[in-house]
């Protein structure tokens, strides 16, 4: 079985502090992704040290073959131990899940993962043992399609403690809630998302510990392609094109230039619309075989923008209503964000005289830089991103 993973996760500042003690760190190798949450002891500035050391280790660790005895050894040897304390804390959860659809949970003191199973919050067959004094639970399972796995740091079963709830959410009704929105086949930063905001709710918007959470849904693969810019030679036109319309999945073509190669080579004609439905956007076009058609730079670049915002945590219901817009950026976005795992981008490298800073190397003309922000961007959602150039 061939899994995918659509992925996401946000945090929750403690009121009061500029960094969050919590962390999460997405590893890929050939054969298997690795999720690591981890949440240091206290809040601010210290936990986010010992979390982010935490994540780092486990990651680099597990992706190299290591043991899980072997990386908590080491993570027991190598944290700083808090000079108040006089102790080096740091819980965390794993979640490696292969191509192939096993996967490895491994959890130390924080909330169990919420796997939600065909509608039903499924129990999960946890082993349980002791490494270098620490309780470690673990567990080897198979992912089947639509598995939703969801990761949390103790901020989430502690929101509301002391106010609207005397003794916090609790984790049965963390679960509960999360297995009624999942009804909704809701995508991973939507999901996401609504978890943070009832935390936040039950906090009262003051956050008494961090708190994040991370969502990975198991999905088949889902391909999303995009050409843009016309490639160095004319008589490369029907090759990019030949590549760009075999590849499975959805079809973007982004700019006049690269829109009319294609009506060309597919011999169909461009249907422009003349609907701003955003001043700073221009219109959509249709052609048939593509699903959408856009202009270039411009929607490029406010599709960049969503996508680094999106990467910051901001999961509010502005950004997906915006996200939801009927514009060419926001509809990018949207697809790169909840309908994409792996994205091939065809980019053709000729001279755009109109996109070109005096003196600068083509390199860093305005298209290229959005081609490379884009991808790495979607690179830190977690999704593979593959770039052929023309």
């Amino acid at each position: 079985m061939n899994v995918s993973l659509d992925v996401s996760w946000k945090s929750l500042n403690k009121h009061g502090e500029e960094l969050c003690g919590d962390t999460v760190s997405i590893l890929k190798n050939e054969d298997s992704d690795i999720f690591v949450l981890s949440d240091g002891m206290g809040s601010g500035v210290k936990a986010n040290i010992l979390s982010t050391l935490t994540a780092k280790i486990l990651g680099t660790m597990l992706k190299d073959g290591s043991s899980i005895q072997d990386c908590v050894e080491t993570i027991a040897k190598t944290l700083p131990v808090c000079t108040v304390r006089h102790v080096a804390y740091s819980t965390f959860t794993i979640l490696q899940i292969y191509k192939n659809g096993d996967a490895y949970l491994v959890e130390y003191d924080n909330p169990g993962c919420v796997l939600i199973r065909d509608g039903c919050v499924a129990d999960i067959p946890y082993s349980v043992r002791e490494i270098e004094g620490k309780k470690i639970r673990d567990c080897r399972l198979t992912v089947t399609i639509d598995d939703y796995f969801v990761l949390m740091s103790d901020g989430v079963i502690h929101a509301g403690v002391g106010n609207m709830m005397s003794f916090g959410w609790g984790w049965s009704r963390v679960s509960e809630y999360i297995r009624k929105a999942c009804l909704s086949r809701l995508s991973a930063p939507r999901l996401t998302s609504m978890i943070c905001k009832a935390c936040n709710d039950l906090y009262m918007d003051s956050p008494g510990d961090d708190t994040t959470v991370a969502v990975i849904h198991a999905v088949r693969p889902k391909y999303v392609n995009i050409f843009t810019g016309p490639p160095t030679s004319y008589d490369d036109d029907a090759l990019i094109m030949r590549d760009f319309m075999t590849s499975p999945g959805k079809k973007i073509v982004s700019g006049g230039t690269s829109a009319n190669i294609a009506a060309r080579i597919l011999k169909k004609k461009i249907l422009a619309s003349i609907k701003y439905n955003d001043p700073e956007i221009p219109p959509i076009a249709t052609l048939e075989g593509v699903d959408l058609v856009t202009e270039g730079v411009l929607t490029l670049n406010r599709c960049a923008s969503m996508l680094e915002q999106y990467n910051k945590g901001d999961l509010t219901e502005k950004f997906f209503d915006s996200l939801d817009a009927d514009n060419g950026a926001a509809m990018i976005a949207k697809i790169l964000i909840e309908e994409c795992t792996i994205l091939h981008m065809f980019v053709g490298q000729a001279m755009n005289a109109a996109h070109q800073n005096v003196g600068l190397p083509f390199d860093l003309s305005i298209r290229m830089r959005l081609v490379d922000k884009i991808r790495m961007e979607c690179e830190k959602m977690g999704k593979t991103v593959i770039v052929k150039y023309y």
